[in-house]
């Protein structure tokens, strides 16, 4: 089983990436389960949400406390979040932000985690370029795609469609693609550099 934890705050799309990544994963056949742990917040308040994806039927819903992934919508929970509590030593990071692990003050993080498996992706920005509003999730679940390779770009972009009708389903599937193309990018350089 393969778990991903969202952290972000309230009005940011966190409990709408899990439940399409679960979608994608389930187009491609696959079991998947969806769900947030949130009480009374508000717009701006921490939220968190889960996703888990399987070959077999998933038959737990607690909340995932072991994730294989952590993907970080809003930078500004780093201090004030326990983010990466249970976090496999194998698992992966993607946050949400145009700066390195080192500058995020993450460089110890960074030193015990595969290069290849954390990432950075400005997702608001692209958010902002393709979609036209600062809504990271379907940007991240396209960097996702890329990073971890649970699920296809394609799932994933449809994913989107079928969520979100029209031209804003399409203009936030483009985003998706902006965005896997970045850690692609990323993932490469890494690959290069290892080999070097």
């Amino acid at each position: 089983m393969f778990q991903v934890r969202f952290h972000g705050r309230g009005g940011q799309g966190v409990v709408t990436a899990a439940e399409i990544l679960s979608v994608a994963a389930f187009d491609e056949g696959r079991h998947a389960q969806a769900f947030p742990s949130f009480g009374s917040e508000r717009t701006g308040a921490p939220v968190v949400s889960y996703c888990r994806i399987d070959d077999r039927e998933i038959r737990t819903r607690e909340p995932v406390m072991a994730p294989d992934a952590v993907i970080v919508q809003d930078v500004t929970l780093i201090n004030q979040v326990d983010l990466f509590s249970g976090l496999s030593p194998v698992g992966f990071i993607l946050i949400n932000t145009s700066r390195s692990f080192e500058e995020l003050g993450l460089a110890d993080l960074y030193s015990r985690f595969a290069p290849a498996r954390l990432a950075t992706c400005p997702a608001t920005d692209i958010a902002l370029e393709h979609v036209g509003r600062p809504l990271p999730n379907a940007a991240l679940l396209g960097a996702f795609a890329a990073l971890s390779a649970q699920v296809s770009l394609k799932s994933v972009e449809k994913a989107i469609r079928d969520h979100f009708a029209g031209p804003v389903g399409e203009r936030n599937a483009r985003a998706a693609s902006a965005a896997f193309d970045v850690i692609t990018r990323f993932t490469q350089e890494v690959a290069r550099a290892g080999t070097n």
